[in-house]
């Protein structure tokens, strides 16, 4: 397997950086021009736009749940809950529906909060009568870190209610996460990339004990 990389740094070159520099030393020459109504406009939206990054996350934070890895919230996808929290939730779950819909809960790392990699083998164990309570159907995605779909060999970005799993003899089911095939499994596993990745499970029409905040996803646990 191939080792997980991180992003690539390029330089720019001197005649670029030189451009650049020259560019930012007439916006400055401007600024001290004009009147200080505008340099004050100016320097409020410098400092409006460094401090959204940290509002917004500290907002994300506050309407997420998360228990077992696997985080989730309930307030997006509602008419008027707020500019802000409407941009949080833009953020962090693009074009969801209210919870009435739909339910969404997303996780990058294990239970013992490591994150997922391509480079150990997983299993999602749902108990018996333990899977996403709903009145339409579940899935489960798999994806990079970026959000896009994984290549491999069988063509598959999700399993769920509709996917064909085979449960156990008790009734529970196991997703198999890794980038192998599990022997006498395949219908039950999901393959994960190289490198690191995540997942979304989304409940369409959840049940009670979803709207409710009772059901907790598994944890997903590292083959040993």
């Amino acid at each position: 397997m191939s080792a997980v990389r991180g992003p690539s740094v390029h330089l720019l070159p001197w005649s670029t950086a030189r451009l650049l520099c020259s560019h930012m030393k007439g916006c400055f020459s401007t600024m001290l021009s004009v009147s200080p109504v505008v340099q004050g406009i100016i320097v409020g939206g410098v400092l409006a736009f460094l401090t959204a990054n940290i509002i917004m996350n500290a907002v994300v934070k506050a309407m997420t749940t998360t228990v077992n890895g696997w985080s989730t919230t309930t307030k997006c996808g509602q008419p008027g809950n707020g500019i802000l929290l409407r941009a949080a939730c833009a953020r962090t779950l693009p074009a969801v529906n209210v919870v009435q819909e739909a339910a969404y809960w997303t996780t990058t790392v294990d239970s013992a909060g490591r994150r997922l990699s391509g480079q150990r083998d997983y299993v999602l164990h749902f108990p018996g009568g333990h899977l996403p309570p709903n009145d339409a159907f579940w899935s489960l995605t798999m994806t990079d870190v970026v959000g896009y779909m994984v290549r491999n060999p069988i063509d598959r970005s999700s399993v769920g209610s509709r996917s064909g799993l085979v449960p156990n003899a008790d009734g529970s089911i196991d997703i198999y996460l890794q980038r192998a095939a599990p022997a006498g499994h395949k219908s039950n596993w999901l393959p994960a990339p190289a490198g690191y990745f995540k997942l979304m499970l989304r409940a369409y029409l959840p049940g009670r004990a979803i709207l409710d905040g009772e059901y907790h996803v598994p944890p997903v646990m590292k083959v040993q």
